[in-house]
């Protein structure tokens, strides 16, 4: 498996949206990577509809035909696809591969009636439960089954949102706990992904299908969720930026375990993931807001293969469903970045999208110059998921210091007082792994109450 000791990207000026170094082929003749922009559309059934199996099958049915038929009403030429399971399908392997089933057999038409290039996204439940047995239960068992079953029945790439360590970072995030936070991210999250991704990839590779990616959704979207807006804020926002730089340690084990790509579109961190694999990525931004708010609605548009929208019910909107709509949405984003890499302007839409967004330490780690320096960072200490999460976490805020000090903006108190902490944590942290590991085990073994050991085999 490979271990990433150097950046493949060479400047941070090489990142850029649908530019990849290692683009991919997949699906019905889609290409990803290679010098445009895809869409990406994700969708999620009415709620409710999955109480009767029937009605759940006919909804995915509808969906599917949907936004095929805007797309090429729209004459876009391709297309990716990526159905994010709900509890009920992943508990269910053979209803994992039906529908799978039923959604390619209609892009296989599409392909052949209208030549739309496509491809298909399946992304498994994380269904086990935070202390439970999260490697040995029968959860696990049916989350290999659900990937399984969806590559035999024609998913194009496997993906999932892994939970890792989110027992002991939903304590720590509340505290503004910077120990709990790089214990829990850092190493929980990264064991727990290298038991998960060593299965995922070997099911991928038996089936000649793609492993694509996990994202930090459990903790690095958490953290961007409660650190608000302008003008409202649960926790720090430089927290929520030093917590992702953290997370694209964290999530890189997925390619260090033999994912290939494209990253999963709610990775916000995908771009440093990306800096450092040369693989494509999908991102989200602004046209997440159904689903949630956020202060990187444009950068996370800098560097992005895939064009995506994060979870949109399938509801009737005046413009048709709701998938259908965001097509259309996501469409005219990717013809704008494509005519810009056409014509020359794609590192100025580029710039441009890095400096349309507010003034926020997390807009700083996610444009390309910040992302690429934390992806340096991470690979100088790239086998030791401690001593690398460390050492973004410390870029992180060198970045965010950096960005104030040449903006010529001053830092708000309770940041600033944030920050000197967090300077001085990582500055007294232990000097390796095994010493980190005991001291956090002592400390939050008898503090949080789902953490168990035995899931991380600690």
């Amino acid at each position: 498996m490979p271990i990433f000791h150097s950046l493949e990207v060479k400047s941070w000026n090489d990142l850029i949206f649908g530019v990849s170094k290692y683009p991919l082929r997949y699906g019905f003749n889609l290409e990803v990577g290679r010098g445009e922009v895809i869409p990406e559309i994700k969708y999620f059934p009415k709620r409710g509809s999955d109480r009767d199996l029937e009605t759940l099958r006919k909804e995915y049915r509808e969906i599917t035909e949907g936004v095929l038929k805007r797309t090429v009403n729209l004459g876009l030429k391709s297309i990716q696809l990526e159905t994010e399971q709900t509890f009920v399908i992943t508990k269910d392997p053979s209803l994992s591969g039906e529908i799978t089933n039923i959604q390619k057999s209609i892009m296989e038409r599409f392909f052949e009636e209208f030549g739309l290039k496509s491809a298909l996204r399946v992304t498994v439940a994380d269904i086990r439960e935070l202390g439970g047995d999260m490697r040995g239960a029968k959860e696990v068992e049916l989350i290999f089954e659900s990937f399984d079953k969806a590559a035999e029945n024609g998913a194009d790439i496997l993906s999932i949102e892994s939970i890792g360590g989110k027992e002991v970072f939903n304590y720590s995030i509340i505290r503004q706990d910077i120990e709990g936070i790089l214990f829990s991210v850092g190493i929980l999250g990264s064991l727990d992904m290298e038991f998960l991704w060593h299965e995922i990839t070997r099911i991928a590779r038996n089936h000649k299908v793609i492993a694509g990616g996990d994202t930090d959704c459990a903790h690095s979207n958490t953290a961007m969720v409660l650190a608000g807006g302008a003008r409202t804020s649960i926790i720090s926002h430089t927290l929520a930026a030093v917590v992702r730089a953290i997370g694209a340690a964290r999530s890189l084990v997925a390619f260090e375990q033999g994912a290939e790509g494209p990253g999963k579109d709610c990775g916000y961190e995908n771009i440093i993931i990306k800096a450092i694999t040369g693989r494509p990525m999908s991102m989200e931004g602004k046209t997440s807001a159904p689903a949630h708010s956020s202060l990187v609605g444009n950068v996370a548009a800098a560097a992005c293969d895939l064009w995506s929208n994060e979870q949109v019910e399938n509801i009737m909107l005046y413009g048709g469903s709701a998938p259908q709509v965001f097509v259309e949405i996501l469409g005219y984003d990717v013809l704008l970045m494509n005519e810009a890499l056409k014509s020359g302007f794609g590192p100025i839409l580029r710039d441009l999208l890095v400096a349309a967004n507010p003034f926020d330490p997390q807009v700083f780690v996610l444009s390309p110059e910040g992302a690429w320096r934390i992806g340096k960072a991470i690979v100088r200490y790239a086998e030791d998921y401690y001593l690398r999460s460390k050492e973004a976490a410390q870029e992180a805020l060198k970045i965010i210091l950096n960005n104030y000090q040449k903006r010529r903006h001053d830092i708000p108190p309770s940041e600033a007082r944030l920050i000197r902490n967090i300077q001085i944590f990582l500055n007294e942290m232990p000097g390796n792994y095994s010493a980190f590991i005991e001291k956090c085990v002592n400390k939050y073994k008898g503090k949080v109450k789902n953490f168990l050991t035995k899931n991380y085999e600690l």
